[in-house]
């Protein structure tokens, strides 16, 4: 089976409740005492998140929570503090919306033309950070909406390698977190990018996202039914011009993580000791997994060729990518040269419309 069908192969499976919870109970047993030590990060609403992303397979269900709780034991997300990106977030390239959509989902406001800085590891950091925070911060939805706005972005804000490591960080350690992605006025080139960049991202993660054009009558329809007008920024259709204050958020961002250091304080967040490490380890014996050992050799492909195929794959693709980021550039370079010039004021405010 090919390495496309093969990811194909894994959208839209459901199963009833009985089946769900069979397959939670199952996880649970695979990964041991950790899930009675960390409760809040072995929930069942933790496990099936996980599940769902890897399509109900038990064994790399079990096996990507695993992974997580490991990545966090090493990189701590939950002690990230404002203090520590605060240089990141100084134009607003990402930051959490004050309103949610209609669902109370949390929304998380993205800037790619606003990239201030060029350290990977930094901004990747920062996004774990505007991730943590979000989901911390509205509990009791565990999914969020991106709105994506291409004020200022060109082919110069393209970076592959932050790509690959963003769809690296959210598709392995925040799996269905994301309810909708929305692409408001992408310009043309994007839709090149958008095609360079799908193998990093699973297809249902793709599933997700809509483009939104601010001509478009079914566009703004779309937004109107998913928020409220008069809260909604005005970059992307609504009434609120008040935008991006850099003061008034670390204000906010500030006190949220005072709300975070109390509640790890109090003891109701888990403390992740060094010492669980070594029952992680422990617990990734080969369990036994019927039914998703059967998918695997139903697809031809042991878990060692999958990795093997994987990394082939993503090989031929970063070469691929480089070739059409390079096409890209000089496409990019010949529309600023044939467009006229936008007034630095209508794009501040986000008038994207042609100068006369």
């Amino acid at each position: 089976m090919s390495f496309k069908k093969q990811r194909e192969s894994t959208i839209g499976k459901t199963l009833l409740p009985d089946e769900q919870q069979a397959k939670i109970d199952e996880v649970k047993k695979m990964i041991g005492p950790i899930v009675d030590k960390l409760p809040m990060l072995c929930s069942e609403a933790e496990i099936s998140r996980y599940l769902r992303a890897r399509n109900w397979n038990t064994k790399k269900a079990g096996k990507m929570l695993k992974d997580s709780i490991k990545w966090r034991l090493e990189y701590k997300p939950e002690k990230i503090r404002w203090e520590n990106v605060a240089h990141e977030a100084e134009t607003g390239k990402i930051y959490k919306a004050n309103y949610s959509d209609k669902y109370g989902r949390t929304v998380l406001i993205m800037r790619p033309g606003f990239q201030n800085t060029n350290a990977v590891n930094e901004q990747i950091l920062y996004l774990v950070y505007c991730m943590e925070n979000a989901i911390n911060s509205n509990p009791d939805h565990e999914q969020m909406v991106w709105l994506i706005n291409f004020q200022l972005w060109n082919t110069s804000s393209i970076s592959l390698k932050v790509t690959r490591e963003t769809a690296k960080v959210l598709q392995n350690h925040y799996p269905e977190r994301l309810g909708l992605g929305i692409l408001y006025n992408p310009p043309k080139i994007f839709e090149s990018f958008w095609t360079m960049i799908k193998p990093f991202f699973e297809p249902k993660t793709f599933k997700k996202v809509k483009f939104v054009y601010s001509d478009n009558p079914q566009s703004l329809k779309t937004m109107a039914e998913l928020f409220d007008i008069d809260k909604l920024d005005a970059a992307f259709g609504g009434r609120n011009a008040c935008g991006f204050d850099y003061e008034a958020y670390a204000q906010r961002m500030k006190e949220d993580d005072k709300k975070m250091r109390d509640f790890i304080e109090t003891g109701c967040s888990p403390s992740l000791q060094p010492s669980l490490m070594s029952e992680l380890q422990q617990s990734d014996s080969p369990a036994s997994d019927p039914g998703s050992e059967g998918s695997d050799e139903a697809a031809g492909l042991s878990s060692g060729d999958e990795a093997a195929a994987a990394s082939s794959n993503l090989k031929i693709i970063d070469d691929e990518a480089a070739a059409a980021s390079s096409n890209l550039k000089i496409i990019d370079d010949k529309m600023q040269q044939d467009q006229p010039r936008q007034n630095t004021n209508d794009v501040a405010n986000g008038d994207t419309k042609k100068q006369k």
